[in-house]
C-alpha cells in the first residue's frame, strides 16, 4: 500500500482536516495532526508551513516545562524533505526543551544543510544559552548522540576536535555516536576503519538496547567489515536486516546493476539467510 492509499484509508483524518486541526485550539488534536502530516509524509506548502509555526508554539507547555507539540512538529519537518524548515529549526536548537533540541537536531541531519553545523558544534560544547538538560537520568546537558550522528552525516570536517572527546564519554550510547561520526568523517579509510572497528565490538555489548543501537549506527556508515557480525548479532532480525540494508546500500555505490561486487554479495546472502 502506498502512502496516498494509506492516507485515504485513514478514516480518522484527511490532509485538509490534519492542517485546520494543527491551527485549531484543541491542544490534544494539534500534537496528533503534527505527528500524522510528518507519519504520512504530507509534504504540502500549506503543512510546511503550520508545522514550521508549530515550533514557535507556547501554548502546549507541561508541568515540567517540555513543548510536546514543538518536539512532533519538529519531527515531522525532517520527514517531509523541505528545506525551507532549516532556520525555524535551527532557531528550536536554542529551545529549553531537551527532546525539541533532539528532534530538531534529527530532522536537520535528514534535511541535509549545512549551515546548521556552527549551532551544532556551540550545541556540543553546550554553548547555547537557556537550554536545558535532560529531566531525566542521566540528565545530559545536551542531546549529544542526535548532534554527533548529525555532524558526522553532514561531513562537518570541523567538529572533529570537538566530536573526539565524546569517544570516551560516560554513556556508551554517546560514545558510539562519537565513533560513528568519525568513521565518516575521517578521510583515510584505514584511520576510519579503526571507529568502524569499535562498533564492532559493540555488538557483543551485553545490554540489548545497546546492540540495537549499534546496529543502526553500523547500517547508518554502510561498514562492510561488520556484516557478518551484524548477522549474528544477538538482536532481532528485523533490526539486523535494516542494518545489513545500510551496508547493502553503501556498495551498491560502488557497483553497476549488472555486475554486483563481492561485498554486496556477500551482504545478500547474509539477509536471505535471516528471512
Amino acid at each position: 500500500m502506498d502512502e496516498v492509499s494509506e492516507i485515504q484509508s485513514d478514516g480518522s483524518l484527511t490532509v485538509e482536516q490534519a492542517i485546520a486541526n494543527l491551527q485549531g485550539e484543541d491542544l490534544g488534536l494539534r500534537v496528533y495532526a503534527a505527528w500524522w502530516l510528518g507519519r504520512f509524509r504530507v509534504n504540502e506548502p500549506a503543512a510546511i508551513d503550520v508545522l514550521i509555526a508549530s515550533l514557535e508554539d507556547e501554548d502546549d507547555r507541561t508541568d515540567a516545562g517540555g513543548y510536546p507539540l514543538r518536539r512532533n512538529a519538529a519531527r515531522a519537518l525532517g520527514k517531509l524533505g523541505d528545506k525551507r524548515a532549516v532556520p525555524a529549526l535551527i532557531r528550536s536548537l536554542e529551545c529549553s526543551d531537551f527532546y525539541v533540541r533532539e528532534a530538531a537536531a534529527q530532522s536537520l541531519e535528514m534535511l541535509g544543510d549545512l549551515s546548521c553545523i556552527p549551532r551544532l558544534i556551540e550545541l556540543l560544547s553546550d554553548q547555547v544559552p537557556g537550554t536545558l538538560p535532560a529531566p531525566e537520568p542521566p540528565q545530559l546537558a545536551q542531546p549529544f548522540d542526535a548532534i554527533l550522528e548529525a555532524l558526522g552525516t553532514l561531513g562537518a570536517q570541523e567538529a572533529i576536535p570537538d566530536i573526539l572527546p565524546f569517544l570516551d564519554h560516560f554513556v556508551p550510547r554517546v560514545q558510539f555516536a562519537a565513533a560513528r561520526a568519525m568513521y565518516q568523517l575521517t578521510p583515510e579509510p584505514q584511520l576510519a576503519s579503526q571507529y568502524g572497528d569499535r562498533l564492532v565490538q559493540a555488538l557483543a555489548n551485553e545490554d540489548l538496547q545497546l546492540r540495537r543501537a549499534v546496529l543502526a549506527d553500523l547500517g547508518a556508515i554502510g561498514y562492510l567489515p561488520a556484516a557478518d557480525a551484524i548477522a549474528q548479532t544477538l538482536a532481532e532480525n528485523s533490526l539486523k536486516l535494516i542494518s545489513l540494508k545500510g551496508v547493502l546500500e553503501a556498495q551498491l555505490k560502488f557497483t553497476t546493476p549488472l555486475e554486483l561486487s563481492p561485498g554486496a554479495i556477500k551482504v545478500m546472502t547474509l539477509m536471505d539467510e535471516l528471512l
